[in-house]
C-alpha cells in the first residue's frame, strides 16, 4: 500500500500512465467519458507502468529483459490505500488476466489489448510520445489522459518559468514590477493546458483560432518537457557510458562473448551519442522558432513551428525515453561508488536489452 500512495505522487511522467488520477480529476467531464484511453472501465483506472524487472520476475515474461510494462488495477479507485491487484503485459497467462478486465464487447477488448500492446512498445510512456504514437494507430484519446505527473510538474516549473520570461514582455502589456506574477501565472496556465481569456493576447498575436492554439499549447509543454528532460538527464550520460565501456565480467567469458561484449560498447557508446545529439538539434529546432517569436517579432515561425511540433515527439520521446532507460537501470543495477560485479551472462543481457532499446526507426524531420 506504502508503494502505492508514494507511485500516486512521485512517479516520473515518463515511468507512469496514471489513469487513476485522470478518473479522479476528470471522470465527469464529456471528453473524458466520450473519448475514453480504454473502453474497459477497470483498465480506465489502472496504473500503467514501466518497472524495472526482479530477478525472479523474469521468468513470468518467458525472456530475458530489464524491464516490462506493468498493469495496476486498484481495488478501490478511489482509495489506493485498499490496495491493489497488478500483472504484467505479456506474462505467463496474460489472455486469461485480460479476460478478467474486459467488457464482453469484442471490438471493444480487441482495442484495448491493441492499445496495451502499444504501450508495452514504447520506451517509456511520456504523454506527448506516446499521444504522437496513438495517432500514428488512428487511437485518439481525450487530451485530460495525456498530463504531466504531479511530481515532475513540481520538478520543472522553475524552469518552465525562465523559459517563458522572454515572452512576457512582448505578449502582455504593462509589464514592470509585475514581471515574476505575470511569468508565474502564465507558467501555471501552460502547464495546466490553460488556453483561456487570460493567455487571448499571446493567441491573438500569433493569429491562431482556438482549437489550434489549445492544441499549440500542449505542443509548446511538450517542448519544454523535453528540454528539462535532456538537461536533467544529460549529467549522468557520461559517467554511465565511461562505467559501460569499462565494465567487466567477475567470471571468464568465452572468446565468442569477449568479441560480442567488447563490440556492443563501442556500438553502445556511438548510440548513445548519436541519440543525444539528435534530441539536441531537434531542440534547436524549436530555440530557433522561439526566438524568431520572441527576439525578432515573428510569429508566424512559432506558429508554424507549433502546428507541425507533433511530427517531432515520438522521435525526441523515442530517444530520450531510451538514453533515460540506459540510465536508469545501470545506476539501479551499479550503484554509483559501487564497484560493479556481473556474470557474464548477465552482462550479455544487458547490453543486448541496452542495444535494442537503440534501435531507432527514422521519422520525420524538419527542414534545415
Amino acid at each position: 500500500m506504502r508503494s502505492l500512495l508514494s507511485l500516486q505522487s512521485g512517479a516520473s511522467t515518463a515511468r507512469a500512465l496514471n489513469l487513476t488520477a485522470t478518473w479522479r480529476k476528470h471522470q465527469r467531464e464529456p471528453g473524458y467519458i466520450e473519448n475514453a484511453f480504454f473502453r474497459s472501465p477497470v483498465l480506465n483506472r489502472a496504473i500503467i507502468l514501466k518497472h524495472r524487472l526482479r530477478a525472479d520476475e523474469v521468468e513470468l515474461l518467458g525472456s530475458y529483459r530489464t524491464t516490462a510494462t506493468k498493469v495496476i488495477l486498484p481495488l478501490d479507485p478511489s482509495d489506493l490505500r485498499v490496495g491493489a491487484r497488478s500483472f504484467f503485459i505479456y506474462q505467463t497467462g496474460y489472455r486469461s488476466l485480460l479476460a478478467e478486465v474486459a467488457t464482453g464487447d469484442l471490438t471493444a477488448d480487441r482495442r484495448d489489448e491493441t492499445l496495451l500492446h502499444i504501450l508495452d512498445g514504447l520506451p517509456s510512456l511520456d504523454p506527448f510520445l506516446m499521444r504522437e504514437r496513438l495517432r500514428q494507430e488512428e487511437f485518439t484519446p481525450d487530451r485530460c489522459y495525456f498530463n504531466l505527473s504531479e511530481a515532475d510538474s513540481a520538478q520543472m516549473f522553475e524552469f518552465v518559468r525562465r523559459e517563458l520570461r522572454p515572452l512576457v514582455g512582448m505578449s502582455f502589456d504593462d509589464v514592470d514590477v509585475r514581471m515574476f506574477e505575470k511569468t508565474d501565472k502564465l507558467a501555471h496556465k501552460i502547464m495546466a493546458n490553460a488556453a483561456d481569456a487570460e493567455l487571448e493576447p499571446l493567441r491573438r498575436g500569433l493569429n491562431m483560432e482556438k482549437a489550434a492554439f489549445e492544441e499549440g499549447i500542449f505542443c509548446w509543454k511538450g517542448f519544454i518537457y523535453y528540454k528539462w528532460t535532456l538537461n536533467k538527464l544529460l549529467p549522468q550520460v557520461r559517467p554511465v557510458s565511461e562505467e559501460i565501456a569499462g565494465i567487466k565480467p567477475s567470471d571468464k567469458p568465452t572468446m565468442e562473448d569477449k568479441i560480442y561484449m567488447d563490440a556492443a560498447r563501442e556500438r553502445l557508446a556511438q548510440s548513445i551519442d548519436d541519440a543525444v545529439v539528435t534530441v539536441r538539434n531537434t531542440l534547436k529546432v524549436y530555440d530557433k522558432a522561439y526566438r524568431d517569436l520572441t527576439h525578432n517579432g515573428k510569429p508566424a515561425a512559432f506558429r508554424e513551428f507549433l502546428m507541425k511540433a507533433p511530427s517531432l515527439f515520438y522521435e525526441l520521446g523515442e530517444r530520450l525515453g531510451s538514453v533515460d532507460h540506459i540510465v536508469s537501470f545501470w545506476r539501479y543495477r551499479f550503484p554509483a561508488d559501487v564497484r560493479p560485479k556481473v556474470l557474464t551472462e548477465d552482462l550479455f543481457d544487458i547490453l543486448a536489452d541496452f542495444e535494442a532499446s537503440l534501435s531507432f526507426e527514422p521519422h520525420y524531420h524538419f527542414p534545415r
